[in-house]
């Protein structure tokens, strides 16, 4: 699991001081990217051999606001692998509460906008997430 600490800014609010809901979003974005160049993926990379990762799909629970100031922290980790999917787990908690939990799904697709394969190198590096590869 990759850990990412955030601070809240007052961009990443509202007029009320708590984090704007679909902030949340963003922070997960990074957390994922993140955990990917941990991997040592460079996603520009695949990008220019025309491999694209579009989330398709997120189930997400808001449970707790995080609020102005605070630092909360992301953490991200690979759940399945599919032929031409990766879903990520992630949950963002404050002093390891859990304030938001979501489950993300990205599709691997071309140019065209067509599903493709996801490239075994890719999908290698998180083997034991592996499904129908």
């Amino acid at each position: 699991m990759h850990k990412l600490k955030i601070k809240i800014y007052y961009e990443d609010t509202d007029a009320g001081g708590l984090v704007y809901y679909a902030n949340y979003l963003r922070f997960m974005e990074r957390g994922r990217t993140e955990l990917l160049s941990d991997k040592g993926i460079d996603v520009a990379e695949y990008h220019s051999k025309g491999y694209f990762f579009p989330v398709v799909h997120v189930d997400i629970s808001y449970r707790r606001p995080a609020k102005l100031g605070e630092i909360i922290e992301v953490a991200t980790e690979v759940v399945e692998i599919t032929n031409a999917t990766t879903t990520f787990k992630q949950e963002i908690l404050r002093d390891n509460a859990v304030l938001v939990e979501a489950t993300v799904k990205l599709a691997c697709i071309n140019r065209d906008g067509k599903p493709q394969k996801i490239p075994s190198g890719l999908a290698s590096l998180f083997s034991d997430r592996k499904n129908n590869i």
